[in-house]
């Protein structure tokens, strides 16, 4: 009987220790929930739009960012340093962009695409020409993840679309 009831408690005490366990860096939007608390407040300000006006994607611990900005017909994705302000030239040949579309899951490799600034074997921009890329990317219900690897370092984020299209050279 004391078996059971150890048991019990044991259980009791592990699932409400999984509700408060804290959220990881990937899936927070780096905004304090309670912005009156100054211990809540970000020691800097998170910008919403890269230097391209493309959507910032985190990663890591804003060790670097990604900015993605596409049209009908293709995708391309800066690489951007911590500050999401310059380049940042890595020595990756290829990004990977995985979504889901209707149900499967689809995985999309964007080539290196050197800029005139970028050092011999390292890219700062990523392209690919895909206009299912290109359509799917914005589709909340696609769960569009961006995955690189920086220095032996994977790196994970999420491709969340800022839904204002006002200031943005893309259509739907």
């Amino acid at each position: 009987m004391h078996f059971f009831q150890y048991s019990t408690i044991i259980a009791v005490c592990l699932f409400i220790m999984a509700g408060c366990t804290p959220k990881s860096s990937e899936t927070t939007a780096g905004v304090p929930t309670d912005s009156s608390s100054p211990v809540a407040a970000e020691p800097h300000s998170h910008r919403s739009e890269g230097p391209h006006h493309g959507t910032l994607v985190e990663l890591g611990n804003e060790e670097y960012h990604a900015e993605v900005v596409h049209d009908d017909q293709s995708v391309t994705i800066y690489m951007l340093d911590s500050s999401a302000t310059s380049p940042a030239s890595i020595d990756a040949m290829e990004l990977t962009i995985n979504l889901m579309h209707d149900g499967t899951p689809e995985q999309f490799k964007l080539a290196a695409s050197p800029e005139t600034g970028d050092a011999n074997g390292k890219s700062s921009r990523f392209r690919l020409a895909d206009a299912g890329l290109a359509e799917h990317i914005d589709d909340e219900a696609a769960l569009p993840k961006l995955m690189v690897t920086i220095n032996g370092t994977p790196y994970h984020g999420e491709i969340k679309h800022d839904h204002d299209h006002s200031d943005h050279g893309h259509s739907h």
